[in-house]
């Protein structure tokens, strides 16, 4: 098992249970190292200290707060250490609330919550908890020198958690919104019609990051001593003019769907009972 990002106690009332927590998902990116062109070596960085005119270690590292240009305040670790709060090592849960109140602009980071043995009994009674009544646990958590606000959801019988923005790190711009214009009504229908030929399940697997697997081919290419072909680029679209126009010929271009297996499963209902009427219909012989 990968190593846990946090350990300690996660308490509601006066249950308490220990708990890990582990990464729930991560970047994955191709990785290129800074060479020298000349002669393709690997360049390293150096911490420099223009005052000494030397390179320094890292044991000679401090941190620094600038509270005025030029000037800091020098904090060490066991400093930060003495000013922990209890959430480094205890998860109390504030309250409950409702998923559907917590907009997903506030989510952050994704982690699993898994209890350890001593924990499993009030783990799983908390899961089902939150399952049944469809609410979500919002609680405060210490990790990386920072107190999170972190979202706690049921999530395929366990349960998940995820750090949060606070409210004045979540950015606003101006503008931002829906724009003061009208709208017919028949553009909307028609607007409702395409989102629908395009509605699906969500299939995360259906989903890949092209520009990672083009820059795998490339390197690929450059081992084999092969030409790489070049992507074809969107051409420019021009703005559209006549809206209902545009709208109806995307919804010409569109696929047509398979029916649903809801809907055919319907759809033979029908006819099996439609078959059973006739026939009960049809003269004796």
């Amino acid at each position: 098992m990968a190593a846990s990002m946090w350990s300690g106690y996660l308490t509601f009332g006066l249950i308490s249970m220990p708990v890990r927590l582990f990464s729930g998902a991560r970047g994955e990116h191709v990785s290129f190292h800074m060479l020298h062109r000349d002669d393709n070596t690997r360049i390293k960085q150096q911490l420099y200290c223009p005052h000494d005119d030397r390179v320094v270690e890292r044991s000679e590292i401090v941190k620094g707060y600038e509270y005025r240009k030029g000037e800091y305040v020098i904090i060490e670790p066991e400093e930060i250490k003495k000013i922990e709060p209890r959430t480094a090592k205890a998860m109390e849960i504030l309250e409950f609330v409702k998923a559907s109140d917590v907009d997903p602009i506030y989510f952050e980071s994704s982690y699993y919550l898994i209890p350890e043995e001593a924990g499993r009994r009030p783990y799983a009674l908390l899961a089902r908890a939150l399952e049944e009544s469809e609410y979500v646990a919002l609680a405060k958590l210490t990790m990386h020198n920072r107190e999170y606000t972190v979202f706690v959801r049921p999530y395929k019988g366990g349960m998940m958690l995820h750090t949060m923005y606070y409210k004045e790190e979540v950015r606003t711009v101006d503008g931002f919104g829906r724009p003061e214009v009208e709208l017919k009504e028949a553009e909307v229908k028609v607007a409702h019609q395409l989102i629908e030929a395009l509605a699906g399940k969500f299939e995360p697997e259906k989903f890949h990051d092209t520009f990672e697997e083009n820059v795998k081919e490339l390197i690929k290419a450059h081992l084999e001593g092969k030409e790489v072909t070049p992507v074809e680029k969107p051409k420019k679209m021009a703005p559209v003019v006549d809206l209902m126009a545009a709208l109806k010929e995307s919804l010409a271009q569109m696929p047509k769907k398979p029916p649903q297996p809801v809907e055919r499963e319907q759809k033979e209902s029908e006819v099996k009972t439609a078959n059973k009427r006739a026939s009960r219909r049809k003269p004796a012989a």
